[in-house]
């Protein structure tokens, strides 16, 4: 199931939900109740040295 990111438009408020679908309606904001919520930009974790194209840190080296 993937975790999206919501932005509250009412409070501001950042908070991730499990969504079944991509289609899913938005959920409401767990602060303040607010339907007025859309889909935020969402970041991710890499493990790689930073350069593009370079080999991953759980790649052995040499």
């Amino acid at each position: 199931m993937p975790i999206y990111e919501y932005e509250c438009g009412n409070c501001g408020r950042h908070f991730e939900k499990f969504v079944l679908s991509p289609q899913a309606a938005a959920p409401k904001c767990p602060v303040c109740g607010a339907e007025n919520v859309k889909k935020s930009v969402s970041s991710f974790a890499t493990s790689g040295r930073g350069s593009v194209g370079g080999a991953s840190s759980c790649m052995p080296s040499g």
